[in-house]
């Protein structure tokens, strides 16, 4: 192109504001591109079950379609899902009303609506990493500034260290950003420091925005079959939001469906942001998400079992790998792990797609402090696993 020559037919280029154009890009899709046109890769990398959505779930969809549940329906989504997910919610963590519930298009959408209705230029966000890209992004397309708390690594896998947070949660700071159980570690929180981290931010009046999408992938050995939540501990009038999805526990991620438990007194501002984002979820996906709520506990029991079967089968195969270091982590669905090579974690997994055909997320994905780890999803049949296993152990070896 010659001095002064205007790119785009005589246009010159243009751009999205800085704010957008600072966003990191997500490095799991740079190594999933990478393995695009390569023949047989098994792809771990992202974050779904290889399970297809339960068919009574599905028949639920096809029967709302028949019926014409095809239009627009309230922003907050239909009565009768609203009231079937109140009563999920106060099943799990207590008396809990229709009015605290908003459907959402997806537990992504749910965390951005959150995220726009508290968070604005100049505010400041504390998020525990290492952590999903998207929860610390979010407020920086909003103009806030994002500052990180890392989990620690040891013996025990992974731990919070609570008075580090504690630290960075300074009278000022907006909000919280949290998931647990976490991705991709698995860490979850306890119920106690759940509590401790409740008292911390009531005291200096700090939002807590909790991303619990895993709350039913929970393998206590002798505890409930959900994860602790601050549902458990707060008031569903103060400053907390819990955000979930129909995604996980029901396998249902295309299907696009979430809700989050917020104070009453929001609903009103929370209808105007559905609105001007997607207006509302698809009325057939929102019966679908009825018969999920009502009917679906014992695939979701059968689903987290076979879950903790593939885990516990994964961690083993990879324990008797050289150089590995990976700890059975309590809830989600990923193994996060130490190997050789994962000091450059992204050059790892595309080196694991290209010469191996194995696809895994690197660690540098979740934030400068998942570097030196890699992300194995582990939603899968045991024998998928076993192959998984024979190509990473050819690579070792070479």
């Amino acid at each position: 192109m010659t001095t002064g020559e205007r790119p785009f037919g005589g246009f010159p280029a243009v751009s999205a504001r800085d704010a957008v154009r600072a966003l990191r890009p997500s490095r799991i899709r740079e190594v999933a591109n990478a393995g695009m046109g390569l023949d047989d890769v098994l792809p771990f990398w992202f974050g779904e079950s290889d399970q297809a959505t339960p068919q009574f779930i599905v028949d639920a969809a096809g029967r709302a379609l028949r019926d014409g549940a095809t239009f627009y329906t309230h922003n907050l989504g239909i009565a009768p899902l609203r009231e079937a997910v109140a009563g999920y919610v106060s099943r799990l963590h207590g008396a809990t009303r229709a009015d605290n519930i908003a459907i959402t298009s997806g537990g992504v959408s749910a965390l951005m609506l959150a995220t726009q209705l508290l968070a604005g230029p100049g505010d400041r966000v504390v998020a525990v990493t290492p952590l999903w890209p998207n929860l610390v992004e979010m407020p920086k397309i909003l103009g806030a500034h994002v500052e990180t708390v890392s989990l620690g690594y040891g013996a025990e896998g992974w731990t919070l260290d609570t008075e580090k947070l504690f630290a960075a949660l300074t009278p000022g700071t907006k909000l919280l950003l949290i998931n647990s159980p976490n991705n991709p570690t698995g860490w979850t929180l306890s119920a106690k420091e759940q509590r401790l981290l409740l008292d911390h931010c009531r005291q200096r009046d700090i939002w807590i925005v909790a991303d619990e999408v895993y709350e039913r992938l929970c393998y206590s050995e002798d505890g409930p079959a959900v994860a602790p939540s601050f549902l458990d501990a707060a008031d569903r009038e103060e400053k907390v939001i819990c955000v979930n999805s129909f995604s996980k526990s029901w396998v249902m991620t295309g299907w696009r469906l979430g809700w989050l438990v917020a104070p009453a007194s929001l609903m009103d501002d929370m209808s105007k942001l559905i609105e001007y984002n997607t207006s509302c979820a698809p009325s057939f996906v929102q019966q679908a998400g009825i018969t999920a709520v009502k009917e679906g506990d014992a695939f979701v029991r059968d689903f987290v079992a076979g879950l903790k079967d593939s885990r516990d089968h994964l961690v083993r195969g990879l324990a008797a790998l050289p150089g590995i270091d990976v700890k059975a982590p309590p809830g989600a669905m990923y193994l996060f792990f130490s190997m050789p090579g994962a000091e450059d974690s992204l050059s790892l997994c595309k080196a694991l797609v290209r010469d191996a055909g194995l696809g895994l997320a690197p660690g540098v994905a979740f934030g400068p402090e998942g570097e030196g780890f890699v992300r194995w999803c582990y939603a899968c049949d045991t024998a998928r696993l076993d192959e998984g296993l024979r190509r990473l152990r050819g690579y070792l070896a070479r």
